[in-house]
């Protein structure tokens, strides 16, 4: 944790500011490896402060003494705010405003006596590139993952429903280590697979494609993985449209590295999906994943962005129909210096089942 905190330390200069003022979850957590969404962390150019209340004040003493001191406000927490920032001299304070409400903004300009500058966008371009610890988490959650789609491959049926597979592929992550899923878990079959955020529902599952869009999250770092398999036998006209998204995929996974651009990963899986279905593929490429499920940078048409070594992204190509069908295949990627690490290991092949 010492060496995140220096590092924005690093860019209080830049930023015109004597501290950071550090309020939500996500970002205490980035700093602290302490998931809890009511602590606020203070850091100052020589210390480093944690707000913890009595829920959390143990576990919050016993992970973070090393470097943090730890504090429990009794009453008002800008009150103890504020005698930290007059004993620490900070006149100028750094405060989240991607994240800090308009009211919570106003109630803290009006306790402390220091000027308020915001932060930007500097913590979150901080957690854009992964270090080794950040990359064996996003593993462990991609490899709970893949068993849990290996388990479902067994039970599919049209005897089940969508919301069983939901269900199922929760419960067998919960089982196996996860500490939660990454997010609303999409599984759906026919006709709706032709929406790329289709909700499950209490109705049995249709034959033709089904698409489960899913991932676990450990120790708050999430894996995010999508696979369509068909339930019967594919058509012709399915198999090309399956086979198409999947040479998208793998030719932009071919491509990718650091040093190339985000926008040019986009181009080359939808100058592949354009060729014979122009229009059918409304969404990016792919997008970053970390302690959020969506991040930055993203593999988007309107990013510029050189990927770097460290960057963690997911490439999962798209072809929708609506009314019809849809297949989606995404796989989780970091981003290295002579190519990619794939966490995905998952079959990519058409499943029918």
């Amino acid at each position: 944790m010492e060496k995140r905190i220096n590092e924005l330390r690093k860019h209080f200069e830049g930023l015109e500011i004597d501290g950071a003022y550090i309020t939500s979850k996500t970002n205490h957590r980035y700093f602290t490896k302490f998931d809890n969404g009511d602590g606020a962390l203070l850091i100052t150019k020589q210390n480093a402060y944690a707000f913890e209340d009595f829920r959390y004040i143990e576990i919050a003493t016993k992970l973070l003494s090393d470097n943090y001191t730890v504090v429990q406000p009794r009453g008002k927490r800008s009150e103890w705010l504020g005698e930290i920032l007059k004993k620490e001299g900070i006149k100028k304070l750094g405060f989240e405003d991607n994240s800090l409400s308009v009211s919570a903004y106003k109630r803290l300009d009006s306790d402390i006596e220091c000027e308020l500058l915001p932060l930007g966008s500097t913590i979150e371009a901080m957690r854009e590139v992964k270090d080794e610890w950040e990359i064996s988490k996003i593993q462990m959650a991609q490899d709970i993952t893949d068993k849990a789609f290996e388990h479902i491959l067994g039970i599919l049926s049209t005897d089940i429903t969508e919301n069983d597979v939901a269900a199922e592929l929760e419960y067998f992550m919960r089982k196996h280590g996860a500490e939660d899923k990454s997010f609303e878990t999409i599984s759906i079959s026919a006709k709706k697979t032709s929406l790329p955020h289709g909700v499950p529902e209490n109705i049995k599952i249709q034959k033709g494609f089904f698409t489960m869009d899913f991932g676990a999250t450990v120790d708050g770092y999430h894996s995010d993985m999508t696979r369509t398999v068909c339930i019967g036998k594919a058509d012709n006209e399915m198999k090309k449209l399956y086979n198409t998204v999947l040479e998208a995929q793998l030719r932009a996974l071919e491509f990718l590295k650091a040093g190339v651009s985000a926008k040019d990963a986009d181009n080359i899986a939808r100058e592949i999906i354009n060729k014979d279905y122009k229009g059918c593929f409304g969404h990016s490429l792919g997008h970053s994943v970390g302690l959020e499920i969506h991040e930055l940078p993203a593999l988007s048409p309107n990013m510029d962005k050189i990927l770097v070594n460290g960057n963690i992204v997911t490439v999962e190509p798209g072809i929708y129909i609506p009314g019809k069908y849809g297949v989606r295949i995404e796989d989780m990627v970091a981003i290295m210096d002579n190519g990619v690490k794939n966490f995905t290991k998952s079959p990519k092949h058409l499943i029918e089942i």
